[in-house]
């Protein structure tokens, strides 16, 4: 079983909602900024890094949230090579901006960033995990 860790934030002001597209292989949707840890890396260090390079924005951190744990069976799996299971921890934080501009991410695994109304995120085609976060902040 693969083991995946990952850091994502949950940002929300008088803009909305600030969501990343992601795209991977045959599959893309809006998700939160955030993605995966670097060998070694803090997860807050994580999201703050993850944050800038697909939105632009630099944010602090509010409070953790919460870590959800999923296992994805091996047929689920984005990646063709998958041979077993996928076990996912998301650690999510909520966070505020305090600089940058909002851009594009550029060769990432995101091509998109953007605000988004907060009722107008249940129309978007968007990851589970969008919910589950909103979900743990009350949004």
């Amino acid at each position: 079983m693969d083991l995946r860790v990952a850091a994502y934030a949950v940002v929300v002001d008088e803009r909305g909602v600030l969501l990343a597209h992601w795209h991977e292989g045959r599959r893309a949707a809006w998700t939160l900024p955030g993605g995966g840890l670097e060998p070694g890396e803090d997860p807050a260090d994580a999201v703050l890094r993850e944050v800038r390079e697909e939105t632009g924005y630099d944010v602090e951190i509010d409070e953790l949230l919460g870590i959800h744990s999923r296992v994805i069976p091996a047929r689920q799996r984005i990646r063709d090579d998958a041979d077993g299971p996928l076990h996912t921890l998301r650690i999510i934080y909520r966070a505020h901006v305090v600089g940058g501009s909002l851009r594009n991410e550029i060769g990432g695994s995101t091509d998109e960033a953007g605000w988004f109304a907060r009722d107008a995120v249940d129309a978007l085609a968007h990851v589970g995990l969008v919910d589950i976060a909103l979900e743990m902040a009350g949004v």
